[in-house]
């Protein structure tokens, strides 16, 4: 495989920022009107980014903290557009079934829309209805973006794989929480869909070991932002300004008692059960009568290097496989966390430029290799895009595992693999962020017959 010999910028960094919830733009949003009328809504579907959808007199309404089914009253906090406006529901008139008291005190329809804590957008929906929703979405999505008609089943993280989460709650389950710091000092998340500050007394979705350390209600003058880290070694950390120096600590986490070894500030699944879910979805997935060990296999958008190795995990150690990511300390970690696979490297380099390099130098023998090969993919939540897909395609793997945190990116992907041959055999779906409106999906495709 080449390497590439261009400096690459980051981009999985990116991509990891915005799936634990950091803002992926130094820009600060207009904030919402506190003073627009108020209108009574019956409402109607869940749309794609959790929030609900509505009509009055014939406009298209979106509003938040809403379920389908229910009448609520909401202010108008956005009718800038012609087509829609935005809301945020101030009174339920007649509730859902499905509706329960919040999780989070700091996030409830109680509140005034401004002071709601954000990053809980489905606390107030009973579990599994939560569930229901996120798969009709995501079901939604393929049959719009990539013509498919599949009913999606989001299935919860199991137990086993995540001690000390309340899976009845969808609480305790997170080992990465940025809080952020105002002006006067006070701490705690940004509000919804704002870079509003607001000061809370509790983090139900944090690791437990996380709600103990954080400084909640303790003036932290002079500071930018308070990060929580819960890694599976045991050391849960308090880390105040985090810098890019920063990555330079390291730390560990453990799946199936294979350690991995990362940068603090590095990308990982922020659910304490997520890697463990992913890592047997990827290796479960596999077909093992089109899998060939000596095939020139990819692990692309590869991180730490956590999905190779549940491909050599499950396919013994004379696996060959190349983790693709652009993070040279990820890749670095990488080369570490598989070394007990002779035939496993890690390289540097954005995917598609990689690909880009390696279509270019690739003779017939590689080819073949690659004809043979499985790929997984793992990128960012704005997904692979056409150009990844399209060259993936055009090397003709036997199988491909697409391991996706967005719906309408995943579908769009999906549809262009189609168009080049390429559709799906298998499909799973898993809540590894309860109570917020986000889903993971792992697909397997190979070529249409």
């Amino acid at each position: 495989m080449p390497r590439p010999q261009r400096p690459r910028r980051p981009s999985r960094t990116d991509g990891a920022a915005r799936r634990i919830g950091r803002p992926s733009s130094s820009r600060t949003p207009k904030p919402p009107a506190t003073d627009g009328p108020v209108i009574e809504l019956e409402v109607g579907r869940i749309a794609h980014g959790g929030i609900a959808v509505a009509r009055h007199e014939g406009r298209v309404v979106f509003v938040a903290d809403a379920i389908p089914g229910e009448r609520v009253r909401a202010r108008v906090t956005d009718a800038s557009k012609e087509r829609f406006w935005r809301a945020d529901t101030v009174e339920v008139v007649e509730a859902s079934p499905d509706r329960r008291e919040h999780v989070w005190a700091e996030a409830s329809v109680d509140r005034a829309p401004e002071l709601r804590a954000g990053g809980a957008e489905f606390g107030h929906i009973r579990m599994p209805r939560q569930r229901e929703l996120k798969a009709q979405v995501a079901t939604d999505a393929l049959a719009r973006f990539a013509g498919l008609e599949r009913r999606v089943e989001v299935e919860p993280v199991d137990g086993a794989l995540a001690p000390g989460v309340d899976a009845d709650e969808g609480t305790g389950w997170r080992t990465r929480v940025r809080l952020h710091v105002d002006r006067d000092g006070r701490v705690g998340p940004y509000a919804a869909r704002s870079h509003t500050v607001v000061p809370v007394t509790s983090l139900p979705l944090a690791a437990p070991e996380l709600q103990a350390l954080a400084p909640l209600g303790a003036p932290m003058p002079g500071t930018a932002t308070i990060d929580l880290v819960a890694p599976g070694d045991g050391r849960a950390e308090v880390v105040v300004d985090a810098a890019a120096g920063d990555r330079g600590r390291i730390v560990h986490e453990v799946v199936d008692g294979r350690r991995f070894r990362l940068d603090r500030g590095g990308f990982w699944q922020v659910h304490r059960g997520a890697a463990a879910t992913l890592s047997h979805a990827v290796r479960d997935l596999v077909d093992p009568d089109r899998f060939d060990p000596r095939a020139a296999n990819l692990d692309l958008y590869g991180g730490v290097g956590l999905l190779a190795a549940a491909v050599g995990d499950r396919f013994g150690d004379t696996v060959r496989i190349t983790s693709v990511e652009a993070d040279e300390r990820a890749t670095d970690h990488a080369a570490a966390n598989l070394a007990d696979w002779v035939g496993a490297r890690a390289e540097t380099g954005r995917v598609d430029r990689w690909l880009a390099e390696l279509d270019a130098v690739a003779d017939q023998a590689l080819r073949a290799r690659l004809r043979g090969a499985l790929v997984v993919l793992d990128p960012p939540r704005s997904g692979a895009g056409r150009e990844v897909v399209e060259r993936l395609a055009a090397l003709r793997p036997a199988q491909l595992l697409y391991v996706a945190c967005d719906p309408v990116a995943l579908a769009r992907d999906l549809g262009t693999f189609h168009e080049h041959g390429y559709g799906v055999e298998a499909m799973r779906a898993f809540d590894l962020f309860p109570n917020t409106h986000h889903v993971e999906a792992v697909v397997r495709l190979g070529a249409i017959v």
